[in-house]
């Protein structure tokens, strides 16, 4: 009898970063996973990760990385210390793990991680490959005095340069991120790997965009009727601000329902929420000078970040009568609904670099969503100005487009062959999900590994 040898089917997945906000990381490993892969996971449990990640025990297993300790020092010496800290960390983590195949990494933030992650794999000698989602200098310079050129900020790039050519191979989320890899960074091969939905992210019926405005209701009142007189008329059992449920099961919008405006923010620098507070305050003279032509607008905000609260408190301060403005943050199975049930999409999202895309747009469009993006070099590689949604460079420009969707909401004949236009392409883009395109693009160049 002949002995037929298994190859070894293990891979780890490094977020050097709260695992449950990093999406396309999070869709590696549960793609790996589909792959028959046993999968380790490096990293933070700040929110919660994929159910599809927690449930695969002991295929899956995931490696919590220890908070930074808050320390009274210097801004120079706190990154010193985090950089200490994540170093010895990670490695603690790295020694306690199934020897695996390779090392998926995500870049950024690429120090410490590139550099720890290269010392392994030199030793252990396994195969290292990086996802490119950014460039760690061009976080760090947002922040720095002097931006690039800042001296941690060149010695960052330096760095992040020579660590990441010792990829054996590399993944990035644009054709314009891959260019410059292998002109002005000499780094290859690189594999582009665009960002799409997975299957949670659809269009959803009418039914259920009711049952989701029932179950917010309950923290927002935004979405509860402003009387219950309609729950008198014949047949209507369930009633919200936008839809009414009758007895037979049947559901209807409101004829003169609210809008719903959706934007997803990390409440970051490189995210001006300024620019649409500009744009709403627009909408909302409008909208007051002429109510019958304009609908309420009900901005739902998601997300999690460092400007949060300061944010907030400015929403507080406003007394706007035609715009609401809510920001919740959603439970994992709510957000695709979310996006799902609103009537346009917001992007904030301005690269650090330049050549990377906002994975918030792609969720939007996995939902049959339009949106309106903050315009960047190589923003058309997704989003198409007139095609499948719009972009601006300006509040000015962003108030004039939620002016034109709007007028006349929801029917607005005037903008028919543009809603049936962006329709048609998004039906395009669902075409391809995620795992289709993993299966495609990564799939093979990580089975060369084992």
């Amino acid at each position: 009898m002949v002995e037929v040898k298994i190859r070894k089917r293990s891979a780890c997945v490094i977020v050097l970063g709260d695992i449950g906000r990093s999406p396309r990381m999070q869709y590696h490993a549960q793609s790996l996973l589909e792959d028959n892969y046993n999968v380790d996971i490096i990293g933070y449990l700040e929110s919660r990760p994929l159910d599809a990640l927690t449930v695969a025990q002991p295929k899956c297993k995931i490696h919590e990385l220890p908070p930074v300790p808050v320390t009274n020092l210097t801004p120079k010496l706190k990154l010193l210390f985090k950089a200490i800290w994540q170093t010895l960390s990670l490695l603690i983590a790295l020694i306690s793990i199934r020897r695996p195949n390779f090392l998926l990494v995500q870049n950024p933030p690429g120090i410490p991680t590139l550099v720890v992650c290269y010392l392994y794999c030199a030793v252990t000698r396994t195969k290292l490959a990086i996802d490119w989602h950014n460039y760690t200098y061009t976080v760090l310079a947002l922040g720095m005095p002097g931006g690039e050129q800042n001296r941690l900020s060149r010695l960052t790039k330096r760095l992040e340069r020579y660590f990441g050519a010792k990829a054996h191979t590399n993944f990035c989320v644009t054709q314009a991120m891959k260019r410059d890899l292998e002109h002005n960074w000499q780094i290859g091969p690189v594999t582009v790997l665009y960002d799409r939905a997975p299957s949670q992210f659809h269009p959803i019926e009418l039914s259920q965009k009711h049952d989701l405005y029932m179950k917010l209701s309950k923290d927002y009142p935004q979405f509860m009727p402003e009387c219950y007189a309609d729950l008198k008329e014949s047949g209507v059992v369930e009633s919200t601000a936008l839809t009414q449920k009758r007895a037979n099961g049947s559901v209807l919008y409101k004829p003169q329902r609210q809008a719903i405006l959706v934007s997803s923010t990390s409440w970051t620098p490189d995210e001006d929420f300024g620019i649409l507070l500009r744009a709403l305050k627009s909408y909302e003279a409008v909208a007051v000078d002429q109510p019958q032509v304009y609908p309420s607008l009900l901005c739902i905000i998601t997300g999690k970040g460092p400007q949060k609260a300061h944010y907030e408190a400015e929403i507080a301060k406003l007394q706007w009568k035609k715009v609401s403005i809510i920001t919740p943050w959603l439970e994992l199975e709510d957000y695709p609904g979310v996006l799902a049930s609103a009537d346009l999409g917001v992007c904030l999202h301005l690269s650090t670099s330049g050549l990377d895309l906002p994975m918030k747009v792609v969720d939007m469009f996995g939902c049959g969503l339009p949106v309106c993006a903050y315009n960047f070099k190589c923003l058309d590689e997704l989003v198409k100005h007139g095609e499948n949604g719009f972009v601006f460079n300006d509040h000015d420009e962003l108030a004039e487009q939620l002016r034109i969707w709007f007028e006349h909401f929801p029917t607005n004949p005037s903008i028919l062959e543009t809603r049936t236009r962006f329709g048609r392409n998004l039906q395009e883009f669902q075409s391809l999900r995620w795992r289709e395109n993993w299966r495609q693009r990564v799939a093979p160049v990580l089975e060369a590994f084992l």
